[in-house]
């Protein structure tokens, strides 16, 4: 019995460790999550690396894996796929509302389009929290518009599993 309650609390206390969002430079952050947007719904991971006291830069990768047919025709592997380098601001020591909670508004810069996305991230332990993020296309840039020119280049959300690397 000692020891069912000893793994018990350990399990617990994991839960309060005193996890931190974004800890600054040096630091290091993987998401991976389902990415939801008009006409088919994917898979998308980031990795971010700190490079200041609130600024991050990382890379993005999101594939669609249920994407609509046009015409009876199925898209193709790169109407699904795009990649994107992205540059954030990570504001949660600014807004100070929990040292577990993170803002990041941001910029991208992808195969398809520059854009902007806003996410948010909370840290249940030092290793492991969830995540949202919505992104919107600025300027629009698809080198094969067609009947897939919108994938991957109109307003998507993301929501998913984010870890401290």
């Amino acid at each position: 019995m000692k020891k069912i309650l000893f793994i018990v609390s350990l399990l617990v206390s994991a839960f309060f460790v005193n996890a931190q969002a974004y800890k600054g430079k040096g630091d290091t952050k993987f998401q991976v999550g389902a990415n939801i947007q008009d006409g088919g719904t994917g898979i998308t991971s980031t990795v971010d690396f700190g490079i200041g006291e609130n600024m991050s830069f990382g890379f993005q990768a999101t594939y669609m894996l249920s994407a609509n047919k046009i015409l009876d025709e199925k898209p193709k592997f790169g109407d699904r796929a795009d990649i994107r380098a992205r540059f954030n601001a990570n504001l949660g020591n600014v807004i100070n509302v929990d040292e577990k909670f993170d803002v990041y508004p941001g910029l991208d810069l992808g195969l398809r389009n520059f854009g902007a996305h806003l996410g948010a991230r909370y840290f249940f332990t030092d290793g492991f929290g969830v995540y949202t993020e919505f992104a919107l296309p600025i300027a629009k840039y698809d080198s094969t518009p067609g009947l897939y020119g919108h994938y991957n280049n109109q307003f998507n959300a993301s929501v998913g599993m984010s870890f401290n690397l």
